[in-house]
């Protein structure tokens, strides 16, 4: 089995943080969105992983310390890293061809933005499955089209009247991949675009026309990352899930606790430091951090930075930050946001 993961894209919608990092590796409950997608879906698979092939954007932005984690995440389940570049930003289909390599066999095809819980197993009658998620309102998703066998036979874009309320969440089996790559190799060829990109959704619109067999898998959780308050929020969940679960470490053991305390549930990285202060619930701290004379709840916020003073809720804060509640200096820079 083969995992493939887009991941060119820079994630303006979380500007400043993604100014910086790219918007896949950005950490929620403690690890990078990729990493918790990549690991989730290996779970859900229940088969090893043979190869995970990465699409990267810019080398500028996606440099050699992003190679290497992604490198890093591959090898710990046991699989293959591919690196591949998408020099332009041309579309899902485009991303997914510049992993021509990689194209064969059994595959997953991931956009790395999402988060899931799930639970299930794969049709083997089905010649690909694409994941869903139930919806209270279809109208502003990509929804599926379903027949009297539960086959998907049509994907239709944000539908004006009611076609089905299972919304696809961007993740999608193949039984072989290398046939989407053949019906993504004519849509270029035949420089078929949508919106002036080369779409996923035109390939495997032409695979159901050959009589493939769609089915849906469905997801019981569907978590985005696509923006500051999604993020807080998938932040939020994730935690609650993983203390549930009771398998990670929340709180690493090197964190020091002076006069404070910690409502959970919350991850508290390496050595962190609170003082005099109420951290949570559902917050996360990246390692090194200092938190003083603070209160911080439903909140993100990245290594190397230091709060003191503060009432926070709802707040992302990156990396390297230096933030006083008493501020009189203040030296912001651009996209930054206080409200």
């Amino acid at each position: 089995m083969k995992i493939i993961v887009p991941m060119a894209g820079r994630g303006s919608r979380l500007r400043p943080h993604s100014l910086t990092v790219p918007k896949p590796l950005i950490p929620v409950a403690g690890q990078p969105i990729v990493h918790r997608l990549v690991k989730d879906i290996a779970k859900v698979l229940k088969q090893p992983i043979d190869e995970i092939a990465f699409v990267l954007g810019d080398p500028a932005f996606f440099g050699d310390d992003v190679v290497e984690s992604l490198e890093k995440l591959a090898t710990d389940l046991g699989a293959k890293a591919s690196i591949y570049r998408q020099d332009l930003p041309l579309g899902t289909g485009h991303a997914i061809m510049c992993a021509k390599p990689s194209l064969s066999g059994p595959a997953v095809i991931a956009y790395a933005d999402t988060l899931i819980r799930a639970e299930f197993d794969l049709d083997p009658a089905a010649d690909s499955v694409i994941w869903t998620k139930q919806v209270d309102n279809p109208e502003a998703y990509g929804v599926v089209k379903l027949n009297a066998n539960q086959e998907i036979v049509e994907l239709v874009e944000k539908p004006e009247n009611f076609v089905s309320d299972q919304a696809v969440i961007g993740i999608y089996y193949f039984k072989d991949v290398a046939i989407l790559k053949e019906k993504l190799q004519q849509i270029l060829d035949e420089n078929v675009t949508n919106g002036g990109e080369y779409q996923i959704n035109d390939g495997i619109k032409r695979m159901m026309a050959d009589g493939k067999v769609f089915k849906t898998g469905t997801v019981d959780e569907w978590m985005d990352c696509g923006n500051k308050a999604i993020t807080i929020e998938t932040n939020a969940r994730m935690l609650g899930f993983l203390k549930a679960d009771g398998e990670e470490q929340l709180v690493a053991t090197s964190a020091k606790l002076h006069d404070s305390k910690i409502i959970e549930p919350c991850f508290i990285g390496e050595h962190v430091v609170l003082k005099n202060s109420t951290v949570g619930p559902h917050v996360s701290i990246g390692n090194n951090s200092v938190i003083e004379n603070s209160t911080v709840k439903n909140s993100l916020i990245q290594t190397h930075t230091t709060i003191k003073n503060a009432n926070l809720d709802e707040a992302m804060i990156g990396n390297h930050v230096k933030y006083d509640g008493k501020f009189t200096s203040v030296s912001i820079g651009d996209y930054s946001v206080l409200e």
